[in-house]
């Protein structure tokens, strides 16, 4: 079950940077806001597909969405400005870097969820971000001065 596990997290890996190549293809094409737009009407086709074919039922009442805190529902808010801002820059930053730096990113914030929900802070994550922002630094300087080098 946990090699299971491992290989959905490797696939759902794969999977972001597919879909944020994408996203940010069809946003040159049409638009930023209306590439995001059919991004997420897509999403919601398919999700509803899987939904009906799923065959598990919807259990949805008032109860069941009152009981949920209101931040809860903001999590669709966050991913279209995730869509939205990978679609921006996907064009202005190479695909390794800027997977590294939405990495770091996430590592830092899930420390500081941790650190304020969990009041626990890791240092071992917080030096192994660090090391990983500075090997990226250490790549961006070393391709900085390959491209300086052609250029001469």
């Amino acid at each position: 079950m946990f090699a299971i596990a491992i290989l959905a997290s490797f696939l759902a890996g794969v999977t972001i940077v597919v879909s944020r190549i994408i996203n940010a293809n069809l946003a040159q094409k049409i638009g930023l806001l209306q590439g995001t737009f059919f991004n997420y009407i897509v999403g919601l086709i398919f999700a509803f597909f899987f939904l009906i074919i799923n065959k598990e039922p919807l259990r949805i009442t008032n109860h069941s969405l009152g009981s949920i805190p209101v931040w809860a529902y903001f999590g669709g808010l966050f991913g279209v400005v995730v869509v939205m801002l990978q679609s921006y820059i996907s064009h202005k930053i190479p695909s390794f870097n800027l997977t590294l730096l939405i990495f770091i990113g996430q590592l830092f914030m899930g420390i500081a969820i941790d650190y304020f929900t969990l009041h626990q802070l890791s240092i071992g994550k917080v030096i192994g971000g660090i090391f990983v922002l500075a090997g990226l630094i250490y790549n961006l300087i070393l391709d900085q001065k390959k491209n300086e080098e052609i250029l001469e």
